[in-house]
């Protein structure tokens, strides 16, 4: 499964095989494969964008949501925390995900998606919350980047909260929105002890 799982660039994963999965698309390419599922984790541009989710959308994508995004992106799903929904043989449920810059009111998600006997949390733009230590997952991709997310040294503690046995670092590679190789470097020897870090290269 963690062959499965492609870096976009930013925040934004691939996820290949069937289904074919896309988290907050952000500059995708035209003429990529259609989606048959595309999560967006909440309304802010750099994850919720209209324009990507129409390159990817066919007449059977599921797109997935919280409410502000569902008013940006048309013919959305919307999801609150702690919902489940079964698309084919993957079952999504929506959890939490808010800082200091995300308020929990604001109604911000992460997602944990089950397949092929495999969790995978995609923690979105948050903190260490309360909450996670009820997320159980096989595969955390945790966001490093500092900007309105966890830093590297807070995800390296929430690999301690949460037990997984891979991890990604998200949230980096795009200098103006997010951290760098130096962060991804600190998270590295922060966790891996701990977990098996896993830092693909970028597929496009």
């Amino acid at each position: 499964m963690i062959d499965r799982i492609e870096w976009l660039g930013h925040a934004s994963f691939r996820i290949t095989g069937s289904p074919l999965i896309y988290i907050d698309p952000w500059r995708v390419t035209r003429g990529d494969q259609p989606a048959d599922i595309i999560l967006i984790t909440h309304d802010h541009y750099d994850h919720c964008s209209p324009a990507d989710v129409e390159k990817l959308r066919a007449p059977w994508t599921v797109v997935i949501t919280n409410a502000m995004a569902a008013d940006i992106i048309e013919r959305a799903t919307i999801l609150r925390p702690w919902q489940v929904i079964n698309v084919g043989s993957v079952s999504i449920k929506a959890v939490p995900a808010y800082n200091s810059h995300h308020p929990q009111q604001f109604g911000g998600l992460g997602y944990v998606i089950s397949m092929d006997r495999y969790d995978i949390y995609y923690a979105g733009d948050t903190d260490i919350i309360p909450e996670m230590p009820r997320i159980g997952c096989d595969i955390a991709i945790l966001p490093i980047g500092g900007r309105q997310t966890m830093n590297a040294t807070s995800a390296v503690e929430a690999v301690k909260v949460l037990h997984p046995r891979w991890v990604i670092p998200s949230h980096w590679g795009s200098p103006s929105e997010g951290g760098t190789l130096v962060d991804v470097r600190e998270f590295r020897q922060g966790a891996e002890q701990m977990a098996q870090i896993v830092v693909p290269e970028r597929a496009r």
